[in-house]
């Protein structure tokens, strides 16, 4: 009989000992687990190694460097990708088990289904994001700043079943996350020297709010839904005067590029 792969799920944290507990209980099933810490100042790190993980503490650079690095300590063959408030479904633990043991691929996209403000979201939500998270190891590296994505070499398949992502349960979440999120963005932004453009404060809102409440059919979630489409209009508002603030900032200075700083955070 053919030996059976092994896999590391690779993690990276900052301040998640809330979530991350719920997580490392659903991942009894894989041979390791790394965890990359972004410089927590909760217990993380402690809860980490309490579970048995392999830990780095590294500081945060990009969340593509951060998840190198734990790709970097994976010692199975194959690796899955995962977040802190993530959470795979017992058909998915079974379907990986199945695909990897005879795999006609050497990656697989994963779709992910949302729980925003504590219920389910069928339509403005992530229920239309399947990145790829499992992967042969030696086959991938993470790219890209903020919104990174795995490069791999050869074929990609797609699992049927999927993770669940509980993100955002109350609106304090919620806020602080999209602080993070849109001070990372926009410093990527002004340091890769985009400018920020007139008309991005006011058509970038309602057009995301008409993405998802409109063309992804959020009208369907209910209230919470269409607080969820509302907010995220807010996030681009919010992102696009941070933009603008830092892109003067920089111009007062004198710099053609803002220097690139980068602070820790998890992403909404």
């Amino acid at each position: 009989m053919s030996k059976t792969p092994s896999i590391t799920a690779t993690v990276i944290t900052l301040d998640e000992q809330q979530r991350l507990p719920g997580l490392l209980d659903r991942l009894d099933w894989v041979d390791q687990i790394v965890v990359v810490d972004g410089g927590s100042r909760d217990e993380t790190v402690h809860v980490a190694r309490s579970h048995g993980c392999r830990v780095v503490s590294r500081r945060f650079e990009s969340f593509a460097r951060q998840r190198n690095c734990a790709l970097g300590l994976a010692t199975g063959d194959w690796v899955l990708s995962i977040d802190a408030d993530e959470r795979p479904t017992p058909r998915l633990v079974a379907e990986i088990r199945h695909r990897i043991h005879r795999p006609r691929a050497e990656a697989f996209r994963v779709p992910i289904r949302s729980s925003i403000f504590g219920r389910p979201m069928r339509c403005s939500g992530t229920q239309d994001d399947c990145p790829i998270r499992l992967f042969r190891r030696g086959t991938g590296r993470w790219v890209g700043q903020v919104h990174e994505v795995l490069q791999v070499a050869g074929r990609k398949g797609r699992l049927d079943n999927w993770l669940i992502h509980e993100t955002t349960p109350d609106l304090e979440t919620f806020l602080a996350k999209m602080l993070r999120y849109t001070s990372l963005e926009a410093r990527a932004r002004a340091a890769s020297g985009r400018r920020p453009r007139w008309h991005d404060t006011w058509i970038a809102p309602p057009r995301e709010v008409f993405r998802r409440l409109i063309w992804k059919h959020g009208l369907l979630d209910g209230p919470a839904g269409w607080g969820f489409c509302l907010l995220s209009g807010l996030c681009e508002w919010v992102l696009s005067r941070e933009h603008r603030r830092r892109w003067q900032d920089a111009v007062a200075r004198g710099a053609e590029r803002p220097p690139t700083v980068w602070q820790g955070g998890t992403k909404p």
